[in-house]
């Protein structure tokens, strides 16, 4: 990256635009799709190049999942499960079953 450009990246929960060579510049936002058109934007007026770093999975609830993945089941149970239920059959939790 030279001097000016713009790096949409994640960073403690955050997205941050960086500018490389002036960290006074740099910006954060509280949303990837804020802080990925306001990095575009400014390279726009400044003439330069704008990225987007995506971060690695960290295997936390909040990475989702990959495109290939099958989409979740909610409310779907094993047959032969022995466990009460402890929804409905609109995912609508029922009164405690062990009392």
């Amino acid at each position: 990256m030279a001097d000016g450009d713009v790096i949409t990246r994640s960073k403690n929960g955050q997205w941050v635009n960086h500018v490389e060579g002036e960290p006074e510049n740099s910006l954060s936002f509280s949303s990837r799709e804020e802080a990925v058109v306001a990095g575009a934007s400014f390279a726009s007026e400044r003439g330069t190049r704008h990225s987007v770093e995506e971060p690695e999975p960290t295997g936390g609830i909040g990475d989702g999942g990959d495109a290939d993945d099958a989409p979740a089941v909610v409310g779907h149970k094993e047959t032969d499960s022995p466990l009460p239920d402890t929804t409905d059959e609109n995912g609508m939790p029922l009164d405690n079953p062990s009392g």
